[in-house]
């Protein structure tokens, strides 16, 4: 189960390139790479010349340098020194010399189970060429493809999908990115490397009975690895789910690999892997499988060992604040969800935060992009208090933040401290910890779980949460937690604390405040803290309590390419309609979409549940929502807040209200 990176390679110092010749399938295969499990070749169309040019790949890695050194007889240096006016002129001018392309090979069977070759001719994604162009492109092509061999155009992106829309499919044959990869057999999901035991089980109730003994050197594989999967190896799949379901925000946190691998059943049974030790690799272009013939010399991965410190929760009497007064040194009395929250409430107020940092890194041979981000947002030539200017109002007019009120964690310790009972059940699982008996550990939690919803609340605490109200809390609300032990380098701690999303009331509201306290001391929850060295002691709870804004779309998005961490453009976002609640908790399969952010554009990767595309007036916000979310970066993961870089990705959960307006509902750092 291996892809090579390259097939059919040149000797060093060899160039096949060819000029003119009519495309047969050797001569492809001659030429081509392999990219994503797809042989590959690279195209140059010359309307000056009338010819085009079939780029050996091993040779040629770019386009544009063939173009510029080999067509037009320029030095690299000089390339590089005006790049960005060098794309522009063949990816962007409608009437430019080049047409630059790939063709890529595949395969797939008819309904009569015999094997169907065909190729798929595609731009870049960034290539903004209008639909008679693009008609042009193909035609040129088709007549120079061995005719044996169907050729279908991809659009690159929602615009070249919208300049096809009125030309036909019988003069350019189509097909489009979802169609294409939607039912891949294998994808890769978070790129890693393990050695381990395969541990395959066919449904959940088979891996119910093994779960307690699964370890740090399992990998496990099943249709769809469950929220609550225990720290091991690595993770496969046998059904879809997407780079944002929360198992694999737990691989990509723990930097374990993560792929859908739909043959794997199979492959099991051919090569006997269930129980094997194996050797599993996942890039964006490989994903292996490798039976060992003999138990490896494993030692505990460096996690085993990992030991988190907390700064200390500040305890004393801290009043309920609306999140708008909240920033981001709240983070050790309120909880960092609330923390974030009330800074981005600051920073669409103030207008005043530094949102280009990220593009102001050098980009080599770019010094910078503030050129792109001034084309984005509609400037010529700006100075830079100009560009962060029309940034943060860009930011502020698209998208807002929730109203609500934090409740600190002085509530929570109010609470704890006011039952005897409570203090005992601590008591009691603070020693299992310190003893690591496990045995007894998950018995001990759902004690104290069920004191926690059941213990009558101090009436000063009732009373603090009842003002942030007046009178009684009108209409429907939502309780989202609000961890100290969360959101942290090493241990994201995704979907691992309750959130309500349906509470009436003040009663359903007190309810509902107790439930996210008791999730603080789930079996689950505690395990994972106590793997990583987080005492119970330095750990507390925070509330968020919002109003239900009702949704007509939402979802996650994150400020970066997760199966691709090198590329710097674009920006993930997933969607379904209706509240983002459902994309978070894996109950359907979202809309995924991939947004430029630097040259522009953007592309549907599948369509998941939903069988129609959203409207290209709803892509085009979507378009704006994801810019939003790459300014942010700049701000939430730079040096003002403690991050280390502006490289560093957001996660951002958001949605689009009935009448068409963005809320973001939490914004936090994304494990890398």
């Amino acid at each position: 189960m291996t892809t090579q990176l390259f097939t059919g390679a040149a000797e060093p110092g060899t160039d096949r390139t060819v000029i003119g010749e009519h495309l047969s399938l050797p001569l492809f295969r001659t030429l081509s790479g392999v990219l994503a499990g797809h042989p590959y070749l690279k195209v140059v169309v010359d309307r000056a010349e009338h010819t085009w040019h079939l780029l050996d790949t091993a040779a040629h890695p770019f386009h544009v340098n063939y173009i510029a050194t080999r067509v037009l007889g320029m030095e690299l240096a000089a390339l590089d020194a005006d790049l960005d006016a060098f794309n522009a002129s063949v990816y962007m001018d409608p009437g430019r010399r080049f047409l630059l392309g790939v063709l890529s090979l595949h395969t797939e069977q008819d309904t009569e189970g015999r094997e169907r070759t065909f190729l798929v001719l595609e731009t870049t994604e960034a290539d903004t060429m209008h639909g008679e162009l693009l008609a042009f492109f193909y035609e040129f092509t088709r007549e120079r493809v061995d005719s044996r061999l169907p050729v279908l155009l991809k659009p690159a992106n929602h615009g070249q999908e919208e300049e096809l829309a009125a030309i036909s499919e019988l003069r350019v044959p189509r097909i489009l990115s979802h169609e294409l990869f939607g039912s891949r057999t294998r994808t890769p999901l978070n790129p890693g490397d393990a050695t381990g035991r395969l541990r395959y089980f066919r449904t959940h109730e088979e891996y119910a009975v093994a779960e307690a003994a699964l370890g740090w050197a399992d990998i496990v594989a099943m249709p769809c690895l469950p929220d609550d999967v225990p720290r091991v190896a690595g993770f496969l799949n046998t059904a879809p789910i997407t780079p944002l379901s929360h198992t694999n925000v737990l691989a990509s946190g723990w930097g374990i690999p993560n792929a859908i691998v739909r043959d794997l059943d199979q492959l099991v049974d051919r090569d006997q892997l269930d129980d094997a030790w194996v050797r599993y690799r996942v890039r964006e272009d490989e994903i292996l499988l490798e039976r060992l013939d003999h138990e490896p010399d494993l030692r505990a991965p460096a996690w085993h060992q990992q030991r988190i410190r907390l700064e200390p929760p500040l305890l004393e009497d801290t009043p309920v604040l609306a999140l708008h007064r909240l920033r981001s040194a709240d983070r050790d009395r309120y909880g960092t969800k609330a923390a974030n929250l009330g800074e981005l409430h600051h920073v669409l107020d103030s207008r005043s935060a530094d949102l280009i940092a990220f593009y102001g890194r050098p980009r080599p041979p770019r010094e910078d992009l503030h050129g792109h981000l001034a084309a984005r947002l509609g400037l010529d030539a700006p100075s830079t208090a100009e560009l962060r200017s029309r940034a943060a109002d860009f930011v502020a007019t698209t998208v807002g933040a929730p109203e609500g009120v934090a409740l600190p964690f002085a509530l929570q310790q109010h609470f704890l401290a006011s039952s005897p009972a409570l203090q005992q059940g601590i008591g009691k699982l603070k020693m299992a910890l310190e003893l690591d008996a496990t045995d007894v550990l998950d018995s001990l939690c759902l004690q104290l779980q069920h004191l926690i919803r059941h213990t009558p609340l101090p009436e000063s605490v009732t009373r603090q949460i009842s003002q942030a109200f007046p009178g009684a809390p009108g209409g429907r609300l939502v309780v989202r937690s609000s961890s100290n032990a969360e959101d942290l380098p090493g241990f994201s701690a995704a979907g691992v604390y309750d959130s309500v999303t349906t509470v009436h009331g003040t009663g359903e509201l007190l309810d509902a405040v107790r439930q996210v306290w008791a999730s603080l001391v789930s079996p689950r929850s505690v395990r994972l803290r106590h793997q990583v060295g987080i005492s119970l002691d330095d750990t507390y709870m925070g509330v968020i309590i919002q109003d239900y804004v009702p949704a007509s779309l939402g979802g996650v998005l994150v400020t970066c390419n997760p199966t691709r961490r090198e590329d710097f453009r674009n920006v993930y976002l997933n969607c379904s309609p209706g509240s983002p609640e459902q994309v978070v908790d894996g109950s359907v399969l979202p809309q995924q979409y991939l947004y430029n952010t630097v040259e522009g554009g953007g592309r549907t990767v599948a369509l998941g549940s939903f069988g129609e595309a959203l409207s290209a007036a709803t892509r085009a916000r979507l378009a704006d929502l994801s810019l939003a979310g790459r300014l942010l970066q700049s701000h939430f993961s730079g040096s003002e807040l403690g991050g280390a870089e502006v490289d560093k990705p957001l996660d951002i959960e958001w949605l689009m209200t009935e009448q068409g307006d963005f809320r973001l509902v939490q914004i936090r750092p994304y494990a890398l």
